[in-house]
């Protein structure tokens, strides 16, 4: 298989190869991945060193179980998902080798205050709004790569649409929430 055909084949497909035996399949998945689950890691507070522990471990879970990987669900939730877990284990080992002062000595509030939650309740509020007064043809689409988490290869497969024609969409309606973002605050 060419390189170009790796890098427009879908998920499925990907995994389909991966299932046969073809290593640049899932290196491919892989490289499609790797960012957001690390973006995940650092975002859940773990060290440069955990995320890329942590990173290697979800992707050899990964590929050890990629057999009972169900295309009713899109590839990318199903490695949040695995990253999520291996995660909450990561936290459940680091409990454990804690000292019995540090388990049991009051955390820092992990949760948000009554004025968090209300400012984030706004700024979503606004957000969904910006969503709403997309064209309907870029708010499916906008919803669908933000929202849903669909890749490119997923979207333009689920509407039967050309990639070109996908990437070009989600580009515009990108520009048109940044634009809408931008006139609300200069008002």
């Amino acid at each position: 298989m060419e390189i170009e055909e790796y890098i427009i084949a879908d998920d499925k497909h990907l995994v389909e190869l991966s299932l046969g035996g073809d290593d640049m399949a899932f290196e491919y998945l892989f490289n499609r991945y790797n960012d957001a689950i690390r973006r995940l890691f650092l975002q859940r507070s773990t060290s440069a060193d955990d995320t890329e522990d942590l990173l290697q471990e979800t992707f050899i879970k990964v590929y050890i179980n990629l057999q009972r990987y169900s295309p009713e669900y899109t590839f990318g939730q199903w490695v949040y998902t695995i990253a999520r877990n291996t995660h909450i284990d990561f936290e459940r080992r680091r409990q454990e080798d804690l000292s019995i002062d540090e388990r049991f000595s009051a955390p820092v509030a992990s949760t948000p205050s009554p004025e968090e939650n209300l400012i984030n309740l706004q700024q979503r509020s606004q957000i969904e709004n910006y969503i709403n007064n997309l064209p309907e043809q870029y708010r499916t689409l906008f919803t669908m790569r933000f929202l849903e988490d669909y890749s490119y290869e997923e979207i333009a497969e689920k509407l039967r649409l050309p990639m070109g024609t996908v990437k070009t969409q989600i580009h515009r309606a990108r520009e048109r929430m940044c634009r809408m973002i931008i006139n609300a605050e200069k008002e």
